[in-house]
């Protein structure tokens, strides 16, 4: 019998993909700035927040802006963002998702989403998937941002299930050292080279076995 009783999980690049939105708006902005801005760029926005995305974006740009000027464009990229994410359908969801938090459920484990995105609910309204988590952390709950494991020790607090007794689905480096902070297990999702804190890692949740918990 495992015990693990709770699935906390990352949303961006485990249940979903939305760092191509994030890039296009990045670089809409930019180009009404008067750059330009590549996928190899955007790199460096990763796993970072929106207003130090933005700090890196105009360094790369060679602009300066006062903070409220900068408050003003995180709120137009963002605005951006929201407009493509609310266009996205259930075809977006990365294989295996679904499929994998519907059998945690049947095997009567809780489930949580610990995202430090804003606009979590938003993305999944749009993918139909809400009614698979009992419990919703997201950006507008938290205050810290990954490493510090706010958002799943707090996912944990609203399943009632004990830190101990959780694991955490993570594609970010950040992701991983959160679930070791808050004293979770961790699964990967992506390179084992990249994630190797994790306690197993795993390619997508197309890959994920239930019986994969026991051996945590």
């Amino acid at each position: 019998m495992s015990k693990i009783e709770g699935c906390i999980f990352d949303l961006d690049g485990v249940i979903v993909d939305t760092a191509k939105y994030h890039y296009l708006a990045w670089k809409r902005l930019a180009n009404e700035l008067g750059f330009k801005f590549t996928e190899e760029q955007n790199e460096r926005l990763k796993g970072v927040s929106r207003m130090k995305s933005l700090d890196i974006l105009l360094e790369i740009g060679n602009l300066n802006f006062s903070d409220k000027e900068k408050i003003e464009l995180a709120e137009k990229k963002n605005n951006w963002y929201v407009e493509y994410i609310s266009n996205m359908d259930s075809n977006e969801i990365l294989p295996g998702a679904k499929e994998f938090l519907q059998i945690v459920r049947d095997n009567g484990m809780k489930t949580a989403l610990g995202s430090v995105s804003k606009n979590s609910m938003t993305i999944l309204n749009g993918l139909n998937l809400a009614k698979y988590f009992d419990a919703i952390i997201d950006g507008n709950k938290v205050t810290h941002a990954k490493p510090n494991p706010e958002v799943f020790l707090l996912g944990a607090k609203e399943i009632g299930v004990p830190q101990a007794n959780c694991v955490v689905f993570e594609d970010a480096v950040s992701g991983i050292e959160a679930a070791i902070n808050a004293e979770m297990y961790s699964i990967g999702i992506g390179s084992k080279k990249v994630l190797s804190r994790a306690n197993i890692v795993i390619d997508s949740l197309a890959d994920m076995k239930i019986g994969m918990l026991d051996l945590l």
